[in-house]
């Protein structure tokens, strides 16, 4: 393995290097970590050295990113070599002790350490553990999992915790989250995704600092709660943001300990703005109620919730698009589905967001949701097909010796809704139809 392959080079050069922080973590616990950070005494400079291949990635802070290729790792680790032509990197952090926080996001300064000075500037003690890779397993690592290889290094009680399957602060909690206020919402998904408990003192230093989160970029703040709406463990996560006063400032609006049954009715595999898009609307259920247990929002209101979300957590166009999307047709499907024309009903089934949005109707209203799902599948077998191949396009109007003209697009509109309702079968008729629909 590369990581420890790493490890070995360093020792042979004559300093000390450990595996540290989550992947020591996962791999007490049995997870499969997906990467590996190695610890040194060695400074950036030395690892450069050590190294034919490097990059600094945070020079400031002791950290070098060392690519490993084919054929580094020797003839005796064939099985663990990248392959042909890859390159993995391992990132490569000098041991430090961190100065004051006055941005409360990085250290001012910076001074290289050793092993315990570390572990105790970092964040939970869950994280803070090291492990030697090329000594033989001691006890508490049996005592966790018989699949960790090598010696564990604790200075911060990081070991009892994971058996106690708890979330704690290094050191003073108060400390830890004025640091770095991000922290707080790493707190809630590590113990989301790990469940594990938060440490009633760091889970009290973080509702203490909770309104300083709005101080924290929000790019950052979107990063996080991207993950934890895109891990199975969303509702846990989202439910201890709210009990912690997290979601205020997070999401930017007043804070609303909502029950969360459209959030947690979801599929484990939904994507993060579906999961957005739940939340939203199990808050707004807990402010104004709704039909059958779940509000739904207008036109305007879509707008505004999206808008302040794009705003609160650096949207993409994209992301800003697909929420909007989401939102609407999880109104259509409760208000409007039974009301629709054949067309309408292949249009909004055709379109990428209808499962996500099926899925958050089936949360509160199984029955509805069944219902549309059977309605969808009759359509399917129609001889027409939900989202078949236009009969003709705009290529095709102007090879019919059609000018181009702002009424193209409602010709277009009604051809496909006549060949989806099947008043119209093959281009020849699309195309009469559309010489008709142009006089």
């Amino acid at each position: 393995m590369a990581a420890t392959w790493i490890v070995k080079r360093l020792r042979e050069n004559g300093h000390t290097a450990y595996f540290a922080g989550g992947c020591v973590r996962d791999g007490l616990l049995g997870l499969h970590p997906t990467d590996y950070d190695v610890a040194t005494d060695a400074t950036p400079a030395r690892v450069r050295g050590v190294f034919a291949r490097t990059a600094e990635v945070g020079a400031a802070f002791g950290v070098v990113l060392v690519h490993v290729g084919p054929g580094d790792l020797g003839a005796g680790a064939r099985q663990h070599q990248p392959p042909p032509g890859a390159l993995v990197s391992v990132e490569v952090a000098t041991f430090r002790s961190d100065g004051p926080y006055t941005d409360a996001r990085r250290p001012d300064s910076v001074r290289y350490s050793n092993p315990e000075s570390d572990a105790q500037r970092r964040d939970f003690t869950i994280n803070a553990l090291f492990l030697d890779p090329l000594a033989p397993a001691d006890e508490p690592s049996r005592l966790l999992h018989g699949d960790v290889h090598g010696r564990i290094i604790d200075f911060v009680g990081g070991v009892e915790d994971l058996k106690r399957r708890v979330v704690r602060a290094v050191g003073s909690a108060e400390t830890r989250l004025a640091e770095d206020h991000l922290r707080a919402l790493r707190a809630v998904r590590f113990a989301s995704r790990l469940g594990f408990e938060l440490e009633p003192q760091t889970a009290t230093a973080i509702t203490r600092h909770a309104g300083a989160l709005r101080g924290v970029s929000r790019e950052r703040i979107g990063q996080e709660l991207r993950r934890m709406l895109a891990h199975p463990s969303r509702p846990v996560a989202l439910a201890m943001l709210q009990r912690l006063g997290l979601d205020e400032p997070v999401l930017a609006e007043a804070g609303v300990n909502a029950p969360l049954r459209v959030l947690a009715g979801m599929p484990a595999k939904t994507t993060h703005l579906a999961a957005l898009a739940a939340w939203v609307l199990d808050r707004e259920t807990a402010r104004v109620g709704g039909p059958s247990g779940m509000a739904v929002l207008s036109d305007a209101a879509v707008k505004e919730v999206a808008q302040r979300l794009r705003g609160g957590l650096c949207l993409s166009n994209d992301e800003d698009e697909e929420l909007r999307a989401i939102l609407g047709c999880v109104r259509d499907l409760v208000e409007r589905w039974s009301g629709m024309r054949i067309s309408q009903r292949k249009r909004l089934a055709a379109r990428s967001v209808f499962g996500s949005c099926l899925d958050i109707v089936r949360a509160v209203q199984p029955t509805v949701a069944s219902g549309i799902a059977a309605n969808v599948g009759e359509m399917a077998r129609d001889g027409i097909g939900v989202n078949p191949p236009a009969l003709v396009t705009g290529d095709d109007l102007v090879a019919a010796g059609m000018k181009p003209n702002p009424q193209f697009k409602r010709i277009l509109d009604e051809v496909r809704d006549a060949q989806l309702e099947g008043r119209v079968r093959g281009k020849t008729a699309g195309l009469e139809l559309a010489r008709r629909l142009c006089v």
